[in-house]
């Protein structure tokens, strides 16, 4: 009988052995298989916009080509995030120069609109909706600088799918059809938005077919007479119209006046890895201020989701983020420290001020804790690779939908602040500060990541994180993105401006119970919430094998396709 059973429980074993050849999964987290093709690759947070990209390489288009049908498909299919209205930037490897460029493509605030004049309207503060918060969308002037450099494709045929797509109507997805509900009934009264996106007054279910006939035709223009069409033809004049009749000072002349430009991106480096964020007016150096504090400790060891990690990560972000409250705005108006900033000097006596044993209280956390993105990431077969993210801020930006043109413009210049002799303070044709940061890795000169994380003030901690979960704990690209992250925040409420006794921790569930509880031992505030936590897509590149290996993660709609 002891023989029969042995040899039972002997073939059981096999048995699940055989059936159960399923991919790994971390402790705390499921995950699934990277993308992997050869010739080249698209991640976006939309499934047809990600197809789009691949569509446009498919044709002889390249990664600069596929990026921008790409955005355009997701200011179409994930209009609360991004779209023509809002503002976009890029780091660019670029395979016949070996070169990173950086383009910042944020828009300036009006220029007839001043600090005095706010004043005397009674506010302390550029209100979150309507006409005020309205600056210049730089996205098409940023798409055609892309193209005019890099570009293969006539836009005309870049855009065209999207041209089809609005016209016909696309199905909308499951995440995206809840963040649009959410902003209809908030934004019901926004001049121009029920008649630019709802259906006879409702947001789209998932899977409704929606049509954007205005944005058709918009893009129609601008494919047939260029960027000019945006800046100084009608769509111009429409908006500026718009904008007047609504109470804002967003002008003809400030449309007509807007530039892109081209910036060198910077960059530290972490455990032999070149990290590469772009310079303000944006945040991403604050990713680097955090790799070069967190490189002096011996992650690794730790362990991913461990408290003694979780705890550096949240100190190295607190002190990172009392400089980007201080520091970061836009560099034509001040003279900002950021070689200082990114220095391993700085960033080791930094360092010291970490207690290993308890939560530091007086931090102040800075602002801007919000925000509705889209990132996306194209490679192609000559080996150019695009990082490119594209935002109007909060979801749907500014709600002013100017009539007939299908987007809404963006509502940035809430990020000023009055505070005098701060940085950032509002002054008439200034870039406010900006939360989209892309970034990319190389190794050894050569291109290793592009990648990037959505989702307003998380956007740093998230490209750490990622980053440790490739680099020190050994994970591939889709398991960095699905692994559970977290978020400090400035106050009790996610919304919060300063960071108050603290701040609070906002994990997602998942985490274990002794993390948690040594994490409130060492008096951190721990609050749990369902979102907020970004949106991941990247592509690596493996130099052995010739390919490259995709990823998008699984808190949004996204895919990632290759070919």
């Amino acid at each position: 009988m002891k023989n029969i059973f042995i040899s039972q429980f002997i073939i059981i074993i096999m048995i699940t052995t055989l059936y159960s050849q399923d991919r790994p999964t971390g402790k705390n987290y499921t995950t699934r298989s990277e993308v992997i093709a050869q010739n080249g690759i698209a991640c976006t947070s939309q499934p047809l916009a990600t197809m789009v990209a691949i569509d446009i390489l498919k044709k002889g288009g390249n990664a600069t080509d596929a990026a921008i049908a790409a955005n355009a498909m997701l200011g179409l299919v994930e209009p609360m995030s991004c779209g023509i209205g809002g503002d976009l930037f890029v780091i660019l490897w670029d395979a016949k120069t070996k070169k990173l460029y950086g383009l910042n493509g944020s828009g300036r605030s009006p220029k007839n609109l001043t600090l005095a004049k706010l004043k005397e309207m009674g506010l302390d503060k550029i209100p979150i909706r309507g006409p005020l918060p309205v600056s210049v969308p730089g996205c098409v002037d940023g798409w055609f600088e892309l193209h005019k450099k890099f570009g293969k494709m006539p836009m005309n045929k870049i855009l065209a799918s999207t041209i089809d797509y609005a016209r016909n109507g696309f199905p909308v997805s499951e995440v995206i059809a809840n963040a649009w509900g959410n902003s209809v009934e908030s934004l019901k009264e926004s001049p121009g938005f029920l008649d630019a996106f709802s259906i006879n007054g409702k947001a789209p279910k998932k899977g409704e077919i929606f049509k954007n006939q205005g944005l058709a035709n918009t893009l129609e223009r601008i494919a047939n007479n260029g960027r000019n069409e945006f800046y100084k033809g009608e769509t111009a004049k429409r908006i500026a119209a718009f904008v007047k009749e609504h109470g804002g000072y967003l002008s003809e002349d400030d449309l007509a006046g807007h530039f892109s430009e081209w910036v060198e991106p910077v960059s530290t480096s972490y455990r032999g890895y070149d990290v590469w964020e772009l310079p303000p007016n944006g945040q991403g150096i604050a990713a680097l201020q955090m790799l070069n504090i967190l490189e002096q400790f011996d992650i690794a060891s730790m362990g991913f989701g461990s408290e003694k990690y979780l705890h550096l990560l949240i100190e190295a972000k607190k002190l990172a983020y009392e400089d980007r409250a201080k520091f970061y705005a836009d560099p034509d108006f001040n003279k900002l420290p950021i070689e200082k900033l990114i220095s391993k000097e700085y960033a080791k006596n930094r360092a010291k001020l970490i207690d290993k044993n308890k939560s530091a209280k007086t931090y102040s956390a800075g602002k801007l804790e919000e925000g509705d993105t889209i990132y996306l990431t194209v490679a192609d077969s000559e080996g150019n690779i695009v990082s490119f993210i594209q935002s109007q801020y909060w979801g749907f930006g500014s709600g002013l939908a100017p009539t007939g043109l299908g987007f809404t413009l963006q509502n940035r210049g809430e990020l000023f602040t009055f505070e005098d002799g701060h940085y950032n303070i509002y002054e008439p044709g200034k870039r406010p500060f900006h939360t989209i940061i892309p970034a990319f890795v190389t190794k050894d000169g050569k291109p290793f990541i592009s990648f990037g994380v959505m989702g307003g003030a998380m956007q740093p901690q998230g490209h750490v994180q990622v980053l440790i979960n490739i680099i020190d704990f050994g994970m591939n690209m889709q398991e960095a993105g699905d692994a559970l992250r977290i978020r400090h925040g400035g106050s009790s409420q996610p919304t919060g401006s300063i960071m108050k006794d603290g701040g609070v921790v906002y994990m997602e569930s998942g985490f274990s119970y002794e993390t948690i509880r040594a994490l409130m031992d060492k008096e951190h505030k721990i609050q749990f919430l369902d979102g907020g936590y970004g949106g991941y897509q990247g592509i690596m590149y493996d130099y052995k094998n010739k390919v490259y290996l995709g990823a998008s993660e699984s808190r949004k709609d996204g895919m990632a396709a290759g070919y």
